[in-house]
């Protein structure tokens, strides 16, 4: 990493000070004796010439004993995170004398130009270190929006050894980072899942549960009897069942909407991208159980279609190309979305649409698109409701503004559970969760999905 020295110093608090007392000293003396007042003028200007000659010797003995600063390597940031930014800060190597009980210690200041249109822009860092030292400063920020963003360098002073000045310069440490969906979360999640799959795995072997053949064993106390193979116990005259587990061969297929309705803000991050990490969190949870997965964003168009495949490589690669996609103010064509996925998936998968409902007479054409799907496919939808308004419904109103506003949010609600109640009778499945809890709801639903064996 290179160093672009700014050639200027910085005037330190000491050296204004005793500037200050100085000046105040040689004042007096001219005052209680005026007839020394060229003495006074003298002696201050020798002062102040003297203090210069100090600083600037002050601040040239800087770069031989300069602290290093450099900051970590950034990755890809997640939206809607707290992501931990580390600034390192390396003392210089100095021998000290033979008897010597406290090492040099240098004062620095830092500030770090991370993107001014990035929450959690860092203030200025200081502190001290020691010589031969080293130490970690971290601070975080806070994207609510996908994108890229550019990191400048970071400006540091250091006080000179006599403090009576600041050595000013700048590391070059200009970075381009791109803000991604919650890949923290997803980190999680994937610890998560790993660590209870083998459990799931032994316990679903146990229980016969599933519907996939794996094997044929003998009969133990608290086996379901209706899983009992009679061929096989006749033939080997003692009783066997059958052991199934979830079948591993089968299709996801998740359309996410990018219009209108996903366009608003749900505290602070705009529902598209809430909906967009339910989708990778619903499509993570599906690879690692072996399940195909296909993705597809829609507006008026199916705007991107990715085919349903296996594998980490493929969720890398559903990671990359939703990453970019962003919401746009078009009402959304549902009819024409599942009219494609009929067309692209003939055999039967579980079709999960991510939308959002306003009521009935708006989401009639969705009920339309879903009951399509109905019996051949396994219908799957998913809304993200604005907490927000179910707080606005069971708060009790202080005043009558608020009293217009709580109808209003019961209406809402009212004309939610409508549609959705609609949408069950044509066998369309319905989870209808807080918008920051979706993906944790929408993979317990896929999870129990499987596990009842109802694709």
């Amino acid at each position: 990493m290179t160093i672009n020295q700014l050639w200027s110093w910085i005037p330190s608090g000491r050296l204004v000070g005793l500037l200050a007392i100085g000046g105040l000293i040689f004042t007096l003396f001219a005052a209680i004796l005026p007839s020394q007042i060229g003495l006074a003028l003298f002696g201050t200007l020798g002062w102040y010439l003297l203090l210069i000659v100090l600083a600037i010797i002050d601040a040239t003995r800087v770069g031989t004993q300069q602290i290093q600063v450099s900051r970590e390597k950034l990755g890809k940031l997640s939206i809607g995170r707290d992501n931990p930014i580390k600034i390192f800060v390396t003392a210089p190597l100095i021998r000290a004398p033979s008897g010597a009980k406290k090492q040099q210690k240098f004062s620095y200041q830092i500030r770090d130009f991370a993107p001014t249109n990035l929450p959690g822009n860092p203030q200025t860092i200081a502190g001290q270190i020691a010589a031969n030292d080293h130490q970690e400063h971290t601070y975080t920020v806070h994207p609510y929006q996908r994108g890229e963003y550019d990191w400048q360098g970071i400006q540091v002073r250091q006080l000179s050894s006599w403090g009576l000045t600041w050595q000013q310069w700048r590391v070059d440490a200009a970075q381009p980072v791109a803000v991604y969906p919650d890949l923290i979360g997803l980190k999680a999640l994937s610890i998560k899942l790993t660590l209870q799959s083998s459990g799931t795995i032994r316990q679903s072997r146990r229980l016969g549960a599933g519907t996939e053949f794996t094997e044929l064993r003998e009969y133990a106390v608290g086996d379901d009897p209706r899983l009992i193979d009679w061929k096989a116990t006749a033939r080997r005259n003692r009783p066997l069942i059958r052991v199934l587990e979830p079948e591993q061969e089968q299709t996801i297929i998740i359309l996410l909407d990018r219009g209108r309705l996903m366009t608003a803000n749900i505290q602070g991050l705009q529902r598209f991208d809430l909906g967009l990490n339910a989708t990778l969190s619903l499509a993570l949870a599906a690879i690692q159980r072996g399940d195909k997965v296909g993705v597809g964003v829609f507006d008026r168009t199916l705007h991107t279609w990715l085919p349903p495949q296996r594998g980490q490589q493929h969720m890398s690669h559903i990671i990359d190309r939703l990453s970019r996609i962003q919401p746009d103010l078009l009402e959304p064509d549902y009819v024409g979305a599942i009219n494609t996925v009929i067309s692209k998936q003939n055999r039967r998968a579980l079709v999960v649409i991510i939308t959002d409902i306003v009521d009935t007479i708006a989401s009639a054409e969705l009920l339309t698109a879903l009951s399509r799907l109905a019996p051949r496919y396994l219908p799957f939808c998913v809304t993200l409701r604005d907490p927000q308004v179910d707080q606005l419904a069971h708060n009790l109103a202080a005043n009558i503004p608020h009293a217009y506003e709580q109808a209003v949010a019961i209406d809402l609600l009212q004309q939610r559970k409508l549609a959705f109640a609609k949408l069950q009778q044509r066998g369309v499945m319905v989870l209808d969760a807080p918008a920051h809890q979706i993906s944790d709801q929408l993979v317990e639903q896929y999870l129990q999905i499987k596990q009842k064996g109802r694709l």
